[in-house]
């Protein structure tokens, strides 16, 4: 048998080619594009054709549980197209390892999390003035940061707008390496 297939969420991209650049995982990839995360229905979408377009090489979904919304539908997407997915909530939870383990950080949902990529994810969020912004984030507590890569230094000025923008402090910096991500693909390429 060939080698496995990822079909993972571009957020998190730059792990993922690491982590096969040095044979950490043994796998190639697809990624799709991280603004579907915009759109529900769109990610369905693009989620499933790709699914289908590359159904014989059985890919391993590398998506959260609450990627398509919070009612189980990725599971129903998993479950029709026949397809393993890692174990985690989101791509936060996938490079903390999987398994919830984003729970454990943040039981009450009240911290806004960044890493690099999300970082430019985030900023397409704040579109309005510094008050409308403010506003759509005031359930916040503030921001944690998800360092898995190291390399979180170089968008501090990024991080810096970002908050001053949502009103949100950066509470803590957490470098998590990579070992969380590894395994929980790992994991789910052992299941397929």
């Amino acid at each position: 048998m060939g080698t496995k297939l990822l079909i993972s969420c571009g957020i998190l991209q730059p792990e993922i080619e690491i982590l096969i650049s040095r044979g950490s995982i043994v796998a190639d990839a697809i990624f799709l594009n991280k603004y579907l995360h915009l759109d529900y229905r769109k990610l369905h979408d693009v989620l499933k054709a790709s699914l289908s377009k590359h159904r014989k090489s059985k890919p391993v979904v590398v998506y959260g549980d609450l990627c398509l919304g919070f009612n189980n539908e990725m599971y129903a997407l998993m479950a029709e197209c026949g397809t393993i997915k890692v174990d985690g909530l989101n791509c936060i939870d996938c490079l903390l390892g999987g398994h919830g383990k984003l729970l454990d950080v943040d039981p009450d949902h009240h911290f806004f999390f960044l890493t690099p990529a999300f970082i430019e994810f985030s900023e397409s969020l704040i579109t309005g003035t510094r008050e409308e912004n403010r506003r759509r984030f005031n359930m916040l507590k503030g921001i944690i940061l998800i360092d898995s890569l190291n390399n979180m230094e170089l968008y501090r000025d990024r991080i810096e707008h970002f908050s001053k923008q949502t009103g949100l402090p950066v509470l803590d910096h957490r470098v998590v390496g990579l070992s969380g991500l590894k395994n929980v693909i790992e994991e789910a390429l052992q299941r397929s």
